[in-house]
């Protein structure tokens, strides 16, 4: 399940610590994160906020994430990515089903099925990116992208694909400073008023060797 929407730079005066995969004991604080960022989008299909965000939490693939922590260790950001068909969010249609029931499990995969980007060859997908409202402003949006394409040039691939909505400019003038090129835009009138946007826009970035170099030391 793919849902990017919202990044961010962020900072409360200090640099933050990079952290590949979700921290274990961590998941509750990052489903809260994503649920902010994205909270309008995905409450069609997870809701109501409090049952989507136990969802998420109980569905998280950790090794397909990047978070931020801050000095005490709380997760401050999070980008996660789907790399070979494993995204961070997770959850099986069997798990949709489970948590919501055959009746309103069902219409809810239908719109997940929406908001679905699977990666081609060679190729990395966002799959979302967000920092808490109060540590935005100082980069760590910036930081969480750098990380994210080295994870792309470690398991060579190509390109960083993402998908940004036009309600969300600010999103998407972060990603063209570090390199995304927008190649098409979806109108999506259907969409407006049951997950509040009514055009998506497809961005892509090449990878390099140098990204290599742009990431955390392993």
């Amino acid at each position: 399940m793919d849902a990017p929407q919202d990044a961010a730079d962020q900072g409360d005066g200090g640099v933050p610590r990079l952290h590949r995969g979700i921290p274990e004991g961590a998941e509750q604080q990052v489903a809260a994160l994503y649920w902010e960022a994205f909270g309008r989008k995905l409450g069609s299909a997870l809701g109501p906020p409090e049952k989507g965000r136990v969802f998420l939490a109980s569905h998280l693939h950790h090794d397909r994430g990047i978070t931020a922590l801050d000095g005490v260790g709380r997760v401050v950001g999070v980008a996660g990515y789907d790399l070979a068909g494993r995204a961070l969010n997770g959850g099986s249609a069997r798990d949709v089903l489970s948590g919501y029931g055959p009746l309103r499990g069902l219409p809810r995969l239908a719109l997940l099925v929406l908001l679905t980007r699977n990666p081609a060859e060679g190729e990395l997908v966002m799959d979302g990116i967000c920092v808490a409202a109060a540590h935005r402003g100082a980069g760590i949006g910036g930081l969480l992208l750098r990380e994210i394409a080295a994870v792309a040039a470690e398991n060579a691939c190509s390109r960083i694909r993402l998908d940004v909505i036009d309600v969300n400019p600010r999103a998407k003038a972060l990603y063209e400073r570090h390199g995304f090129s927008a190649v098409r835009t979806q109108q999506t009138p259907f969409l407006r008023t049951l997950m509040g946007f009514g055009a998506v826009t497809t961005m892509h970035r090449a990878v390099t060797t140098d990204d290599l170099a742009e990431g955390t030391p392993r």
